[in-house]
């Protein structure tokens, strides 16, 4: 079997993640035949039947659109001349019955557009082109980074053994490069830290850290981890500046929410749905309207403030602060304004926030929940059961909003939009926290229009209908599903 054929075979093996290079190699090695090669793919149950059929089909089809290619036989080019007496004409059969020919063919042409992907069974574009990757060490995460950058992605992973990857429009993509060796993702991944972190890693083996890669790079929300290969890197990309309400398309109710001089606002929804950035913005916004004293408690650092009107101190858990709730403590005694939360892990932080609301500071805090109802369901069951009746009351009267957030690729698959659930605590909503009816809350959401309340799935069904995502994601996160099919009738 030529060279050239498993040099197809193995590109869109490595693209689709079937083998890591070293080990498919080895398979190639001892079953040279690329057909071969699959059906022990399929014994070692790496892939499954279904998928190996597929596997083999687009591999056929590859090599047989590149030979076409190669000798003028192109389905889409016009049909070739007949041939003249005493002439004779190449058939594709007769170059393919060739392996020197066919393998020359092979050596010069480009890859295919299409391959499998093993996860999904979907057919997936395979790179044009894969360039190869720096010397391990510094320069090769630099290089990374600014590809990443350059396509505009919101993360990059760097993982031992296999090809780095970026998430782009809330989808990972391979990048056109070779797979990592788990030596070389070692070498450049440690190349980034500092001796502390260093030590820290190697003690915890688990690393959360910001870092700076300076004006053309920019900044990074970075965590290393050790797994089954070898050491791996999650980097997401911090914007160079602080985006405005306006360009994340948020709703002017969340601007009255930075208008506040004392209470609670939470920002709330799953990774990766903006909670930081929608904080940020906030943050900004305080920051060049009012003459205030604004602290933050982040893990770690991410956007960086300079004082504009206000004054900003911005401390990172774990370099400037112990934890969370030490920083909260701390704040109490240093005359903020404004506190900015990172998030409200624990019991102790949380009771904290709501004092100091109480206490008369805006404070600004995230939360991992889907929507406004559980947030508050969550803010509470923190509490031992006693303490609840007197954290229900505090909450009932500092809360004043709850922004939950959901980030949707885009239906034109080269943007992701935002779908907000709006809570604005009335006096009515304040009596139902208070009364353990959190429950009727959502009633109350859907009546709650003049004051700027909005529930997800209306969000999602006016998403879909501006054509901005798809009915189909639309109804993939529907919370009452029957209704957004009905509205999107």
């Amino acid at each position: 079997m030529s060279k050239a054929t498993q040099q197809v075979f193995k590109r869109i093996a490595l693209h689709n993640k079937l083998l890591p290079e070293p080990e498919l190699d080895a398979l190639l090695a001892e079953t040279p035949d690329p057909l071969k090669a699959l059906q022990q793919l399929v014994e070692r149950q790496v892939v499954s039947e279904k998928m190996a059929a597929q596997f083999q089909s687009v591999y056929e089809k590859q090599l047989d659109k590149l030979f076409a290619e190669q000798i003028g036989l192109d389905d889409d080019g016009p049909p070739p001349a007949p041939a003249q007496a005493g002439e004779s004409r190449p058939r594709e059969e007769e170059i393919a019955e060739k392996p020197a020919e066919r393998a020359e063919i092979l050596e010069r042409a480009a890859p295919a557009e299409k391959a499998v992907d093993r996860t999904t069974d979907r057919v997936a574009a395979v790179p044009q082109e894969i360039q190869p990757l720096p010397e391990p060490g510094l320069e090769l995460i630099h290089c990374l980074m600014l590809e990443a950058r350059r396509m505009g992605a919101s993360d990059l992973h760097v993982k031992s053994s296999m090809v780095p990857v970026v998430r782009l429009h809330g989808t990972l993509r391979d990048l056109p490069r070779p797979s990592l060796p788990a030596a070389a993702a070692e070498q450049s991944l440690l190349a980034i830290l500092s001796d502390d972190q260093r030590a820290y890693f190697e003690a915890e083996l688990d690393l959360d850290f910001s870092y700076d890669g300076g004006p053309e790079l920019g900044r990074y929300r970075a965590n290393l981890l050790h797994q089954h290969r070898g050491i791996d890197g999650v980097f997401r990309l911090i914007p160079e500046k602080v985006p405005s309400f306006d360009d994340l398309k948020l709703p002017d109710v969340v601007k009255r929410f930075t208008e506040y001089r004392v209470g609670v606002v939470l920002v709330t929804g799953p990774k990766g749905s903006g909670k930081t950035t929608t904080l940020a913005a906030m943050v900004d916004r305080l920051n060049r309207e009012r003459a205030e004293h604004i602290i933050t408690v982040e893990d770690p650092i991410e956007f960086v403030h300079p004082c504009k009107r206000g004054h900003v101190n911005q401390r990172q858990v774990g370099i400037h602060t112990r934890s969370f709730s030490n920083a909260l403590r701390s704040a109490l005694r240093e005359a903020p304004d404004v506190i900015m939360v990172g998030e409200m892990r624990d019991l102790e932080t949380t009771s904290l926030a709501i004092t100091a609301a109480e206490t008369g500071h805006l404070v600004l805090a995230t939360l991992h929940t889907p929507d406004a109802i559980r947030t508050i369901g969550r803010v509470l069951d923190v509490f031992p059961p006693k303490e609840q009746p007197q954290i229900r009351a505090m909450l009932s009267e500092s809360l004043r909003g709850i922004c939950s957030q959901l980030l949707l690729p885009g239906a034109d698959g080269h943007s992701m939009v935002l779908a907000v659930e709006i809570l604005v605590n009335t006096q009515a909503i304040g009596h139902l926290i208070r009364e353990e009816k959190v429950h009727q809350i959502r009633g109350l959401m859907q009546t709650g229009k003049q004051h700027g309340m909005v529930l997800m799935d209306e969000s999602l069904v006016r998403l879909a209908k501006e054509g901005r995502i798809s009915r189909q994601l639309a109804c993939e996160y529907a919370e009452n599903l029957k209704y957004v099919k009905a509205e999107l009738a």
